[in-house]
């Protein structure tokens, strides 16, 4: 575990010396994943991990516990004062390979309410590495995340990680929903089409782009990530 944590303040910390504005933890590490109740321990990590960075960097961080614990990310949110959660299934269902995953919605948000707590909710729509019900039309799931969901972001991804999503679909997404929505690319961002990703989206969660040949597994090399920054910084994303 420490060597997990360690590595995990070394990520952070070379993010931000290369000037990413906010960070976003996840327990990638831990396939299989479990659909939507992590056993107690990953809670624990997952606050600890983000506690230590806390003493080292002072940006927003958002919380995403995988598959789809969104109360789990909401209570570690509530104890460690992350600005934001990224939860995979907010509204409706995906087909997924940990079997069929059903938003929580309700109970998330009356979570927030309850706690009294300040964070806010990025939900993808149509998740990566998932498959909709038949007939699901990304559109209309986006504007239910929202309206019906109260989601204060979208999240738009490709089919999984590393993939860029479908730009024209986004556009039409981004021409739907209200322009106060932030409207969030959730994989696939790379330095090579951060331009056309720009023309649609607010913001880009990076991850695998970063690493010694696109391994999610590898540490983030501080080279690309200046160099994402860079040009994350000319197309005024940050």
């Amino acid at each position: 575990m420490t060597n997990v944590i360690d590595d995990a303040v070394t990520d952070a910390t070379t993010l931000v010396s290369a000037g990413f504005p906010a960070l976003m933890v996840e327990n990638f590490g831990d396939v299989p994943f479990h659909a939507d109740k992590v056993p107690p321990v990953t809670v624990a990590a997952m606050t600890t991990a983000i506690s230590a960075i806390q003493n080292v960097c002072s940006v927003p961080i958002g919380v995403n516990v995988l598959r789809n614990d969104a109360l789990a990310a909401v209570g570690i949110a509530a104890a460690t004062g992350a600005s934001f959660v990224r939860i995979n299934v907010l509204t409706g269902m995906m087909y997924t390979d940990q079997g069929p995953i059903v938003g929580k919605a309700d109970e998330v948000l009356r979570a927030i309410s309850e706690l009294g707590i300040d964070v806010s909710v990025w939900a993808d729509v149509m998740v990566k590495h998932a498959t909709p019900p038949p007939g699901m039309d990304p559109v209309q799931s986006a504007l239910d995340t929202i309206e019906r969901g109260l989601a204060d972001a979208v999240i738009i991804s490709g089919s999984g990680t590393g993939f860029e999503p479908n730009l024209e679909e986004a556009h039409l997404i981004r021409s739907a929903i209200p322009k106060q929505v932030r409207l969030v690319v959730g994989s696939g961002a790379t330095v090579d089409n951060l331009g056309g990703l720009a023309t649609v989206a607010d913001t880009v969660i990076v991850g695998s782009s970063l690493k010694p040949d696109s391994n999610p597994q590898m540490q983030v090399d501080s080279l690309k990530a200046e160099q994402f920054v860079e040009a994350a910084t000319k197309q005024g994303m940050i």
